[in-house]
């Protein structure tokens, strides 16, 4: 996928201070919001030793996908960034004793991070194995094997889970369900996790392919960095046909030639950007932005809802880009991430 200018900004032109963010980001210890079950005082352990490659970025999950966001800027574009600084934290933190040690706490721990954190991990492992196939360089063939045995624990965690899952969570957040699920998927055919692929799709087709008028009306909450209903026509475009995802579309938001609901296709302002929470309506704007040019993507272009689509995609994304301007750590320990997706899901 390749970056488009936006709202007078593109991924080249913003990777440099992306990455110099992820790099202090990722070696940052604290604050640290632990979400741990602390089974005995053995566990209260800080957090660079419990987790020795993910201890930054305010938390697990952040690091982890900032770990990605430093491998696919560093792919993408190596003579616009800081490579020395992103190399050193990717040589540091992805070896195989600190892996092998994530991928323990995975395994000893099969609710931690489900699914959100789960899927960020086979993003970052499918990121690495799939540049490693095509480059020489025997530090990323370094990375993707250190990382194999995590994106292993993973797998085997997913496919334990999804028969048992049940209906799919859809809210705005870590929870949500099918921004996992189609992470999960992008990454499958990467890691040659053919099982997991086929246990994605047919927990689509039982559990999704089914929904029609959305109640897209309802979103954004207060607190939504994704978008609920944005989120599942992203992950089942994923899965059908072109022809046979446009038709599921036209039940699922009926309205959208119209330019209706207006909610979901107009970007939001956060109130108070110092309170987290209601900062994650920056990041609704970006992985908005992404959803809506995917979802445009997988449309012919002679579909009268492609214009529709790309106009919010562009409104989306140049709101989302602005709030990079933030400098508060509840803001810039995530959203480069989502920027990313925003402006590498441009057409």
């Amino acid at each position: 996928m390749g970056a488009s200018a936006v709202g007078g900004s593109s991924l080249p032109e913003v990777a440099d201070r992306l990455v110099r963010t992820a790099v202090a980001n990722a070696t940052r210890e604290f604050p640290y919001a632990a979400v741990t079950v602390f089974a005995g005082p053995a566990d209260l352990q800080l957090p660079r030793e419990r987790h020795p490659a993910f201890y930054g970025c305010y938390d697990w999950h952040s690091a982890v996908h900032t770990h990605w966001l430093l491998v696919r800027l560093l792919r993408l574009h190596p003579d616009r960034v800081d490579a020395a600084a992103a190399r050193t934290v990717l040589e540091t933190h992805l070896t195989v004793e600190r892996i092998s040690q994530e991928a323990a706490v995975l395994r000893s721990w099969p609710g931690f991070e489900r699914p959100y954190g789960w899927a960020w991990l086979l993003a970052l492992a499918a990121e690495a194995t799939d540049w490693a196939a095509t480059t020489d360089d025997p530090s990323v063939r370094g990375w993707a094997d250190a990382l194999r045995p995590a994106a292993e624990a993973v797998d085997t965690l997913l496919l334990d889970w999804l028969p048992r899952a049940g209906r799919p969570v859809r809210d705005g957040t870590h929870a949500n369900t099918a921004f996992a699920l189609g992470l999960v998927l992008d990454a499958a055919p990467l890691l040659g996790l053919t099982e997991l692929e086929g246990a994605v799709r047919g927990y689509v087709g039982a559990q999704l392919l089914a929904d029609v008028d959305a109640p897209l009306a309802w979103e954004p909450s207060g607190h939504d960095f994704l978008s609920p209903g944005l989120s599942e026509a992203d992950l089942v475009r994923r899965v059908l046909p072109a022809e046979v995802f446009a038709a599921w579309l036209t039940g699922f938001w009926p309205r959208l030639a119209t330019g209706a609901p207006s909610s979901v296709l107009e970007p939001v302002v956060p109130g108070d950007r110092s309170d987290g929470q209601a900062g994650h309506l920056d990041g609704l704007n970006l992985s908005r932005a992404a959803n809506l040019d995917a979802l445009a993507g997988a449309l012919g272009e002679q579909d009268e809802r492609v214009p529709v689509l790309r106009r919010a995609a562009e409104a989306h994304r140049t709101a989302g880009l602005a709030a990079l301007t933030e400098t508060g750590y509840l803001s810039t320990h995530w959203l480069g991430t989502f920027a990313v997706l925003a402006l590498t899901a441009a057409p």
